[in-house]
């Protein structure tokens, strides 16, 4: 009888968690459905009347170009941190070389420096490159910041492969490039996809080197969105649409991958 007690007090204590969690992004949806005039009133109106013109206005604002700056950047540089990040990986898991955890060491240092301490010195560097405004040495930067995390998550993942499939796939002739691909990459799915995600929020949410690298070509969505505040005031149901708007490919590719999210994440948890 305690533990059924138990069970229930903290499934409630959960469903109110998540409800305490989630009720900003309602509140941040309904008021995205709002015209301005209601959007702004204190206490806001739950039966204000719902209108579309917020996302009208976002989108014939020039929201496009934005949008695809970041979707660019972000999955541009997921894929190049997948195809570097997996043969470092393999490299300190599964044919481990000489001083393996000096090298993990290395990648877990390059995140300890502050991000601002390196802005002035890349700026810099596009600068001397001719690279400012340009996607394309965002989508590197990119790269080299979700790196070092993505070879620690793939290391984890892969040292869970068998070590007798991959002895049976060298004994049969396969080389390394076929172990990885037909091997390795169906056996660390769920990893892969979860280091994926991750590095696609990581890139997508990204705003500092965005603000600063980037002007009127290369501006992501962060950035764009950081534009609604001026000095006319803030335009509280247009900002809301804008949110909501560049939230949804975050949210759409974690509903798509939780399963394999959740199996990524757990990997290796239970034995």
């Amino acid at each position: 009888m305690r533990q059924t007690w138990g069970g229930r007090i903290w499934g409630l204590l959960a469903w109110i968690s998540g409800l305490v969690f989630f009720a900003p992004v309602a509140w941040m949806f309904l008021t995205s459905l709002h015209s301005e005039t209601d959007a702004a009133t204190n206490p806001p109106s739950l039966a204000a009347p719902l209108t579309m013109d917020g996302y009208a206005e976002f989108f014939d604002g020039g929201a496009w170009p934005p949008l695809l700056n970041s979707f660019s950047a972000s999955i541009g540089s997921t894929i190049i941190v997948l195809l570097l990040a997996i043969p470092a990986a393999y490299a300190l898991s599964i044919k481990p070389v000489e001083k393996w955890t000096d090298v993990l060491f290395f990648f877990l240092s390059t995140k300890m420096m502050p991000v601002v301490a390196a802005l002035l010195p890349i700026y810099l560097i596009a600068q001397f490159a001719g690279m400012l405004d340009n996607i394309s040495f965002l989508t590197l930067l990119y790269c080299s910041m979700n790196l070092p995390i993505a070879v620690w998550l793939m290391r984890s993942f892969l040292s869970e492969v068998p070590r007798e499939i991959l002895e049976a796939a060298s004994i049969d002739g396969a080389g390394l490039i076929t172990i990885l691909r037909r091997v390795v990459a169906p056996i660390a799915m769920p990893g892969i996809a979860a280091t994926a995600l991750i590095c696609f929020i990581f890139s997508w949410n990204e705003l500092l080197f965005a603000r600063v690298l980037t002007g009127v070509v290369a501006g992501t969505a962060p950035v764009y969105l950081t534009g609604f505040v001026t000095s006319q005031g803030l335009f509280l149901a247009k900002v809301c649409a804008a949110a909501v708007v560049v939230s949804l490919p975050v949210l759409i590719a974690g509903f798509a991958a939780q399963d394999k999210l959740v199996q990524g994440l757990s990997l290796g948890a239970v034995k």
